[in-house]
C-alpha cells in the first residue's frame, strides 16, 4: 500500500513539543490572570447549527465561515467566540447571576486566505463581562487593568494601551455636520497612523467630501498634544454642543481616571481618538494594545463596551464589555521577533529515572513518591546504552537525572545529577526533593516573553 505523505493544511499552527510548552506557559499565564479578577471559565462547542451562529449574517463573515451538512443538520465552525457567547447567556440567562464574568480559550476557524501571521484555525483569548439591563462604566475601566496585569505577568514591558469613546467620534461628528458621513470619516481617521495627517486630509476632502474647514477641525482635534490631560482639555473646549458627545468626553475621563486606581501606569496608557472600530458593534470605550517596537504588528488585544450583546437570541438588554486576544497569531508574531523566551524550562518533566538494576520495582516506588512530592517524573525502562538514556534527558532538556543502582538502593540514597551545571551528589529522598524544588524554582523564574526594556 503507498504511504500518503504527511502534510498539515495551510492556515493551520502545528508546533513541535518545545514551542507548544511556551503557547501552553502562555496560555496557564493567561488562565491565572483572568482567574484572579474574578472570572468564569467558559467553553462552548466548536460547532454550532448554522442558523444560530448565522443570526446576523451577511459581510465578509458568511463568506469565511466552515458550514457543512450532516444528515439533515446545517452545521458550521464557530469563527469567534463573541457569538457563542451570547447564545449562552441568552440560553442560559435564568441560571446565571449578572454581572456574569467569564473567560475563554479556544479555537476558532475562517476560511479567509491563509498568509504569513494569519491563520485558519487559531486560538482566541476572550474576556467579557455581561450586564443584566445595565452595566457600571467602572468594568470599562477596570478591562485595561486586566490588560496590563495580563502583559506585564508574559514578560512584556514596552506596550501601549490606547482608549477612547465612541460616542465622543459620533458627537463630534454631529457638531461638525458630518453625521451622514460618519461610516467613511471614521474608517479614513482610523488610517492616521499609518497614512499621516496630509493624506487622510486629502482622503476626507476629496472621496469622502468633507468641508475643508471641517476636515482641519476634525485633524486639530485628534492629533491634540499633551498626552491624556492635553486630550481631556480639548474634550472640555468641545462640551455642551452635542449631548452624545458629553456623555463619551465624561465617560472618558472617568475611565481614565479609575484605570490607573485599578495599576495602569500613565507610562501604559494614552487616549487615542482615532481608534474608531467596531462601526456597527461597539458603543462606549474602545481598546486597542500595541507594542512599542512594533508598531506594524497592530494590536495585540482590541475591544470595548457595546450596548446588547445578545439582540439576536433574546429581548432582553444585555450590555457589555469585552477584549479579545489573537493568540495564535501573537505567538507567531512574538516567536518571529525573537520575544519568546528560549531559556525557559520546555521539558516535559522535572526528573528522569534512570534504573541501573534488572528490578525496576525500586525505580518505580521512587517515581511514585516524587510524583506524589509534585514533581513531575518520567521512568526511563528502554533498554538502550547509558550513553543514549543521557542523551535523551540532555535533548528533552530534563533538568534532573536520578540513578538508581545496587549502591543507592544499599545506601536509602539517591545519585541526583543536575543536567545544567553537570553536578552529581548523593542525598536522601527528602534532600533530593528540596534540591530539585529549589532548583526548578529558579529555573522557572523567568517569564515566556523577554521584553526589550
Amino acid at each position: 500500500m503507498k504511504n500518503v505523505k504527511p502534510r498539515t493544511l495551510s492556515g493551520f499552527m502545528e508546533l513541535l513539543p518545545a514551542p507548544q510548552m511556551q503557547m501552553e506557559r502562555i496560555m496557564q499565564t493567561l488562565r491565572e490572570t483572568y482567574a484572579l479578577y474574578g472570572f468564569y471559565p467558559l467553553d462552548t462547542p466548536l460547532i454550532e447549527s448554522s442558523e444560530v451562529l448565522l443570526a446576523k449574517g451577511g459581510g465578509e463573515t458568511e463568506k469565511q465561515i466552515y458550514r457543512f451538512m450532516k444528515g439533515d443538520s446545517d452545521l458550521s465552525l464557530r469563527f469567534d467566540l463573541t457569538v457563542p457567547l451570547a447564545k449562552y447567556v441568552a440560553q442560559h440567562y435564568s441560571a446565571l447571576t449578572f454581572p456574569f464574568r467569564r473567560y475563554q480559550i479556544g479555537k476558532v476557524y475562517r476560511g479567509e486566505r491563509a498568509q504569513r501571521g494569519r491563520f485558519r484555525e487559531f486560538y482566541q483569548a476572550d474576556i467579557d463581562v455581561i450586564g443584566d439591563g445595565k452595566l457600571d462604566i467602572i468594568n470599562e475601566a477596570e478591562v485595561p487593568s486586566i490588560i496590563y496585569k495580563l502583559f506585564t505577568a508574559l514578560g512584556l514591558a514596552r506596550f501601549q494601551i490606547r482608549i477612547n469613546n465612541r460616542k465622543v467620534l459620533s458627537g463630534l461628528f454631529a457638531i461638525l455636520g458630518l453625521a451622514d458621513k460618519a461610516g467613511e470619516v471614521m474608517r479614513t481617521i482610523d488610517k492616521l497612523e499609518k497614512i499621516g495627517a496630509d493624506k487622510v486630509r486629502t482622503v476626507l476632502t476629496g472621496d469622502c467630501g468633507v468641508p475643508s474647514e471641517a476636515a482641519d477641525e476634525l485633524l486639530t482635534f485628534l492629533t491634540a498634544p499633551g498626552g491624556a490631560a492635553g486630550v481631556l482639555a480639548a474634550l472640555e473646549r468641545y462640551k455642551g454642543r452635542n449631548e452624545t458627545f458629553d456623555q463619551g468626553a465624561d465617560e472618558l475621563a472617568t475611565v481614565a481616571r479609575y484605570m490607573q486606581a485599578f495599576g495602569v501606569p500613565a507610562s501604559h496608557f494614552v487616549i487615542d481618538l482615532t481608534i474608531a472600530r467596531g462601526l456597527d458593534y461597539y458603543t462606549g470605550t474602545v481598546y486597542e494594545t500595541t507594542m512599542l517596537d512594533h508598531p506594524e504588528i497592530g494590536s495585540i488585544c482590541s475591544g470595548g463596551r457595546y450596548d446588547n450583546l445578545a439582540a439576536y437570541y433574546t429581548d432582553k438588554q444585555l450590555p457589555g464589555v469585552g477584549i479579545s486576544i489573537g493568540l495564535t497569531r501573537l505567538f507567531y508574531v512574538l516567536g518571529e521577533q525573537g520575544y519568546l523566551n528560549e531559556q525557559m524550562n520546555k521539558a516535559p518533566a522535572d526528573v528522569l529515572i534512570l534504573p541501573m538494576t534488572e528490578d525496576i520495582g525500586q525505580a518505580i516506588a521512587l517515581a511514585t513518591g516524587l510524583r506524589g512530592a509534585g514533581i513531575r517524573t518520567q521512568l526511563y525502562s528502554e533498554q538502550k546504552k547509558f550513553k543514549h538514556k543521557i542523551g535523551y534527558a540532555d535533548k528533552l532538556g530534563i533538568p534532573y537525572v536520578v540513578f538508581l543502582g545496587e549502591d543507592e538502593i544499599k545506601e536509602g540514597l539517591l545519585a541526583v545529577k543536575d543536567m545544567r551545571s553537570g553536578e552529581q551528589v548523593k542525598v536522601s529522598f527528602e534532600q533530593a526533593v528540596e534540591q530539585i524544588r529549589s532548583g526548578l524554582a529558579a529555573a522557572n523564574a523567568g517569564k515566556v516573553i523577554v521584553d526589550r526594556q
